[in-house]
């Protein structure tokens, strides 16, 4: 069950009484005072400080979000093994995320650079403050201050006509549930499986990924395993367009119509 109702409070108290801890034992392991934790499970705490979030977080194997928003009291003992053993199914992309993030001198945010051979460590440290640090940075003055910037490069030529090798500069998706079908993003995704540039598609457990160029097959991944989301803002290329061909530019025209038509059956 989720809701915008904050669960925190009753799920500690639920997640403590499943272990058969005291509150005293349970803040001895956490390394805090019980006087603190009681302040969490009785509600005193409104908003828990994020060092305490990922400490609870880390001790119960549970996500922040689940802990947050989704009430454990409703739920079977099977599914809430299922949150433990990290198959978030409730996940829906507002999950809270610290992203972390550098600023210069004048305390304006740099668009930090993800080069190839940082991609895979990348996956790893991505809310790493240290990691995230290191990486290449850069200003660029007429960015929105309203959003968080990163550059990601690309690799093959899945997303023709943007040449293969651009860098891509992408504002970050806090809540995966607003974006638009087919929006062009940069998806981080876990494990060994690589960061891609798709034209992404919000699905009921997960996301379809489609390249621009019709060559590659669409595919599809759970939500559970991907990590960041940024929504496409520009690119960065040393190379100049080929210009468009007859048949590029009907097939184009011919895809625009079968676009329209699928949006019209749906409007039936």
């Amino acid at each position: 069950m989720i809701s915008q109702q904050n669960f925190w409070p009753t799920n500690l108290k639920k997640l403590r009484n499943r272990k058969n801890m005291s509150q005293e034992s349970l803040a001895l392991l956490l390394n805090m005072s019980r006087s603190k934790y009681n302040a969490h499970e009785s509600g005193q705490t409104v908003n828990p400080v994020v060092e305490d979030l990922f400490r609870i977080s880390d001790y119960f194997g549970m996500s922040i979000d689940s802990l947050l928003r989704v009430d454990l009291t409703k739920l079977s003992e099977s599914k809430i093994r299922e949150l433990e053993e990290g198959n978030d199914l409730y996940r829906k992309g507002t999950q809270l995320r610290v992203l972390s993030v550098t600023v210069d001198k004048n305390d304006t945010e740099n668009v930090e650079y993800v080069p190839v051979k940082a991609k895979a460590g990348y996956r790893n440290g991505f809310s790493d403050p240290e990691f995230i640090a290191a990486l290449p940075k850069f200003s660029m003055p007429n960015l929105p201050k309203s959003a968080m910037f990163r550059m990601f490069p690309t690799t093959g030529d899945s997303m023709l006509p943007i040449p293969e090798g651009a860098d891509v500069i992408g504002s970050f998706v806090q809540d995966w549930t607003n974006i638009k079908p087919r929006t062009m993003c940069i998806v981080i995704l876990k494990g060994e499986q690589d960061m891609v540039f798709k034209q992404v598609t919000q699905q009921d457990e997960g996301f379809l990924l489609e390249s621009l160029n019709t060559v590659y097959q669409p595919y599809t991944v759970p939500a559970s395993d991907v990590l960041e989301i940024w929504k496409f803002y520009s690119y960065q290329t040393n190379e100049i367009p080929e210009q468009q061909t007859d048949l590029q530019t009907m097939a184009k025209a011919i895809k625009e119509i079968r676009d329209d038509l699928k949006i019209m059956k749906t409007k039936k």
